[in-house]
């Protein structure tokens, strides 16, 4: 709808009672500071999503339709903030709407894409080419044929947790015997994933016990075994002291990767005995704000590293509630709104997967984080969406 001049916009919101009351939106960006000085104080890594085709004639079960140029042109974005990217993890969909062949092309795309921005990726390699129950020698072979694709893209590996091993097996022997396995194989060190069952709850109970205790002792375990061989751990239990008390124990030099997108300031900035560097979910509409604060933090200003950090947890709370797996959905949400890209549609349909409201208290927090490089833009879209649902000014 065309803006009467002289007026600021303002537009309705639906609340999660159904009210509908008047948000008026900023005029004006928040625009980060320089993007060309490298990050040194921490490593950190982008969970990048992947754009849909939106002239697809896909289907919720079929394989994911993928705008390869957006979805490319994403990437660039990051590494151009001096952010890593995190390729082909849950943020993508991995076993929410993009298969293994799906997900080994976006391994090869961007691993290539990389090489040629100078940029650093590490991709995911798991198990999800097994499509029903399956042995542990088939679980092996599974996660053998990702960890080769990724290795000879050039890209660092990330063992993710496998709702396959988490059925099959019987108990933590059984884990110390794959990872060690993989471990043994692995040409250079790689990055071991724990995602709690908030995230997927096919991985109740992984690395062999519902006991959290019990868990980590068989994840420091497999670590200890093999020195050399990990690089680092990503932790995505949305748990702050349990990630502390696990970094404490981390032999060195293998590195805590938080995946913590409710605590992930303070995990970042660490204290007296350590601190987590970051793969997160949350850095994809973070992006540039996260990669600022950061290098605030690489001048050992931590007072202002969390200035410009914590305002951003409410919206990264507000993204991963519960049912936190649908959190790509207001990711999505705000690359469509950035203009990042050109529709609101996802891989299996996803776009649906959280109500109005929710949506619309996504846009307000991002919104008045200044996020959108073109607010007016944004609140185009917002108003666009708001009239599908039945919402006019």
């Amino acid at each position: 709808m065309p803006r009467r001049k002289g007026r600021e916009p303002v537009i309705r919101l639906p609340d999660v009672s159904g009210t509908l009351r008047a948000y008026r939106p900023r005029t004006d960006p928040v625009v980060p500071g320089p993007s060309g000085a490298p990050l040194t104080s921490r490593t950190v890594f982008s969970a990048a999503h992947v754009v849909s085709d939106p002239f697809a004639d896909s289907t919720p079960d079929g394989p994911a339709a993928v705008d390869w140029d957006a979805t490319l042109a994403f990437r660039r974005h990051l590494w151009s903030h001096g952010l890593g990217v995190a390729e082909a993890m849950d943020t993508a969909q991995r076993g929410m709407g993009l298969d293994w062949p799906g997900a080994a092309e976006l391994i090869r795309r961007s691993a290539a894409e990389a090489r040629a921005a100078g940029g650093a990726i590490a991709c995911g390699a798991g198990t999800d080419q097994l499509t029903g129950p399956a042995t542990l020698p088939e679980v092996r072979a599974a996660y053998e044929e990702q960890l080769a694709l990724v290795e000879d893209s050039g890209a660092q590996p990330v063992l993710m947790a496998s709702r396959a091993l988490a059925a099959a097996a019987r108990g933590p022997q059984d884990y110390l015997e794959v990872y060690g396995h993989l471990l043994r194989q692995a040409s250079r060190p790689v990055i071991l994933h724990w995602l709690g069952p908030m995230f997927d709850p096919a991985l109740t109970g992984y690395w062999g016990s519902e006991d959290l205790d019990a868990a980590t002792a068989t994840f420091l375990e497999i670590i200890s075994e093999h020195p050399g061989k990990v690089d680092g751990v990503k932790v995505s239990l949305l748990d702050a002291e349990r990630e502390v008390r696990l970094r404490r124990r981390l032999p060195p030099p293998v590195r805590c990767y938080t995946g913590d997108d409710f605590h992930y300031p303070g995990l970042i900035a660490g204290d007296e005995h350590g601190f987590s560097h970051a793969l997160l979910g949350i850095f994809d509409p973070l992006g540039p704000l996260a990669a600022e604060a950061v290098r605030v933090l690489d001048t050992g200003d931590t007072a202002g590293f969390r200035a410009l950090l914590d305002p951003t947890v409410p919206l990264s709370r507000h993204l991963f509630e519960p049912p936190t797996r649908y959190y790509k959905t207001g990711v999505v949400l705000l690359a469509w709104l950035a203009g990042h890209q050109d529709h609101f549609t996802m891989a299996g349909g996803l776009q649906s997967a959280r109500s109005l409201p929710h949506l619309a208290r996504a846009y307000e927090l991002a919104d008045r984080l200044g996020l959108f490089p073109d607010p007016a833009l944004a609140e185009s879209r917002m108003t666009h969406l708001l009239a599908l649902y039945g919402v006019t000014r």
